[in-house]
């Protein structure tokens, strides 16, 4: 159905639009909008998931759609129950997805933080993705005011080595591979089995104690032990070099006096960023690690909307934040975010492990926020994963870097073929989800 020059200006409203909308400028409209449906006119019609294994995590992929052939397509955070997404149908059957943001606070409501935030994060992806293929523009262009870049920066997790100089090589590779940014784990487990190096209540290991919080289990790294693991990095800075930034994750529960002597002996190795140290909900307690050491400290993989990222950020209890975007609240949410923390003068990574879907939200929202700094790939060594999708260039990063996706949208679709191939075992390919329609409950939470 094409858009006639006489039916827009009816809905312009008055004489004085047909002097003001020229033909060029009705043109330029009609190129931008999918002309085939309307968007004033969409609703949502269905929900479904297609749940994926290996990509490298299990991740759902959700698919919303409307009344008018168009579908969009979003995704669960690695780990999370597709239930976090269905139990949302219900609310939004029959509403118009271009209403993005006033969805989102409709259902925003029904998650939380970690992976209990999951749900509510890929519905609100789905949602630009349908908007944006309504309106023919990609989802950033609808995030409040454009691009700053062009592509996207990339770092990776590497496989762990106990033999710092084998890892240091893995990490080259990665450099000479193109990556401009690096990260590695430096966990207790690196020196838990050498005499010495962890105080810690006798027969408790550190697998042990991976449900408590870190100040909560009695560990704390000896001198020995601080030694060690910083000796460990030293070794993998004289394979990579200096110049490169390197930052470092997975320490182990250890209790807050342990991180900040680590912290401190880490110092002389320029790290990036070291990465929750401890649990984001101690603000006081993160501020004491960053008021204690040279080192930038930094978390919020966790962590469920902005008020929290806010929180941390004025208090100048971290020096960086590093939101999950199917945690944080999907693409807009971390977009604000990112606005809030820069006012603080914090710089924001993102951490990101899932199949292409989110990684296209990914970027779209990093290419969108102007204190961005690198995103998180944690798949670049699965053969498969960007085989999922079509309808964008291949391969979708080079020499570290991603290109920002041009189509409407998320700028993806999937590979049926390739999605059935992994599935997790007991899963259909968006099967329907008639259970799910009607959920009579009073959302409201306010009297």
């Amino acid at each position: 159905m094409s858009l006639h020059r006489r039916d827009f200006l009816r809905g312009a409203g008055s004489a004085a639009a047909l002097a003001f909308w020229g033909d060029e400028t009705l043109e330029a409209y009609q190129q931008h909008v999918n002309t085939s449906s309307k968007p004033s006119q969409l609703k949502i019609t269905d929900l479904r998931v297609a749940v994926v294994q290996g990509a490298p995590m299990t991740c759902p992929i959700i698919r919303i759609d409307t009344n008018q052939g168009l579908s969009g397509l979003g995704e669960v955070r690695d780990g999370a129950s597709k239930n976090y997404a269905l139990m949302l149908k219900s609310r939004l059957l029959g509403e118009n997805p271009c209403d993005v943001d006033r969805l989102f606070r409709k259902i925003k409501q029904f998650g939380g933080h970690a992976r209990q935030g999951g749900g509510v994060c890929g519905v609100e992806m789905a949602l630009w993705d349908l908007a944006g293929k309504a309106y023919g523009v990609p989802a950033y262009r609808m995030l409040g005011g454009g691009k700053f870049r062009d592509q996207i920066r990339l770092y990776a997790d590497t496989t762990q080595s106990q033999d710092p100089r084998v890892f240091g090589e893995r990490l080259k590779k990665r450099m000479d591979s193109g990556f401009t940014f690096l990260k590695m784990d430096l966990g207790v487990g690196l020196v838990e089995k050498i005499s010495g190096t962890l105080s810690r209540p006798l027969g408790i290991t550190s697998r042990d104690v991976s449900r408590t919080q870190h100040m909560f289990t009695g560990m704390e790294l000896t001198q020995k032990g601080v030694e060690l693991m910083a000796d460990y990095v030293a070794r993998v800075r004289e394979v990579i070099g200096m110049e490169v930034p390197l930052a470092a994750d997975h320490f182990g529960h250890i209790g807050v006096n342990s991180c900040i002597r680590l912290a401190r002996a880490l110092e002389r190795y320029n790290m990036a960023w070291l990465e929750d140290m401890i649990p984001w909900q101690h603000a006081e307690l993160l501020k004491k690690i960053t008021d204690s050491v040279d080192v930038p400290i930094l978390t919020g993989e966790d962590i469920y909307l902005k008020e929290d990222f806010i929180k941390l950020c004025a208090m100048h209890a971290v020096d960086m934040i590093h939101p999950d975007l199917a945690t944080s609240g999907g693409l807009l949410e971390t977009k604000k975010i990112g606005d809030a923390a820069q006012e603080y003068g914090v710089p924001m990574a993102m951490h990101f492990a899932g199949t292409p879907v989110s990684f296209m939200a990914n970027l779209h929202c990093a290419a969108a926020t102007e204190n961005f700094l690198a995103l998180e790939h944690h798949s670049v060594d699965v053969p498969w994963w960007e085989d999922m999708v079509t309808g964008i260039e291949k391969p979708l990063f080079r020499k570290g870097f991603a290109l920002v996706p041009e189509r409407p949208g998320l700028g993806v679709e999937l590979n049926p073929d390739v999605v059935k191939q992994h599935l997790a075992p007991g899963e259909g390919y968006f099967e329907p989800t008639p259970y799910w329609d009607k959920d009579r409950t009073n959302d409201r939470l306010w009297s």
